[in-house]
C-alpha cells in the first residue's frame, strides 16, 4: 500500500532513479538504446533539482511512498499549452508496475487538477506504448487525434495524446 503526497526536495534522488529506471524498462526498443543507455540517474538529478527548485515553478510533483517511508512513484501536474491540465509524467518503480501505485498517483493528479480549476487532464504517450496506452484508457482517457513526433538520436518517435473530461 502506498500513500500519495506532495514531493519534497529530499525526494529527488529518489525520483530521478525511478525516472531513468522507467524510461529504460518503459521505453527499451521504441526509444534508440543508445539514448537509453547514456542517461543515468546523477544527470538526471542535477536537472531535475535545478527544475525543482525554479522559484516560478507551476507544476505540482507528487510521490507515492510505501510503508517503510520509500517513494516508489512520481506525477508531475501543470497547465496545458492549451486548455485544462496536463499530466506531464507518472512514472512507478519497474518492479512495482501493476500494484496500484499508478493509479493511486493518478486519482490524486485528477482531484489535484479539479481543485486548481482544470476541466480536462491531457497527456502525450508514446504510440508504441501500449502498457502505458492500455493504463491510461482504463482509466478513462480517449486518444483525441494529436499527434506529434520527438527526435531521439535522430529517430522520429511518435506520441499520441490523450484526454480526460474531469
Amino acid at each position: 500500500m502506498s500513500t500519495v503526497r506532495v514531493m519534497t526536495g529530499a525526494d529527488v534522488s529518489a525520483v530521478s532513479e525511478i525516472r531513468v529506471t522507467g524510461w529504460k524498462a518503459a521505453y527499451a526498443g521504441i526509444v534508440p538504446q543508445p539514448y537509453l543507455d547514456r542517461m543515468t540517474v546523477e544527470a538526471d538529478e542535477r536537472r531535475r533539482r535545478q527544475f525543482f527548485t525554479t522559484p516560478d515553478k507551476v507544476a505540482l510533483d507528487l510521490v507515492a511512498v510505501d510503508t517503510a517511508g520509500s517513494v516508489v512513484g512520481w506525477a508531475c501536474l501543470g497547465p496545458a499549452r492549451t486548455t485544462g491540465g496536463e499530466l506531464y509524467t507518472l512514472y512507478v518503480r519497474p518492479s512495482l508496475i501493476g500494484s496500484g501505485i499508478g493509479r493511486a498517483l493518478l486519482q490524486d493528479v485528477h482531484a489535484n487538477a479539479r481543485a486548481r480549476g482544470f476541466d480536462s487532464v491531457l497527456l502525450w504517450v508514446f504510440a508504441d506504448n501500449t502498457r502505458a496506452r492500455r493504463f491510461y484508457e482504463r482509466a478513462g482517457y480517449v486518444a483525441d487525434g494529436g499527434v506529434q513526433a520527438d527526435d531521439y538520436d535522430g529517430v522520429s518517435v511518435t506520441e499520441v495524446r490523450y484526454r480526460l473530461a474531469l
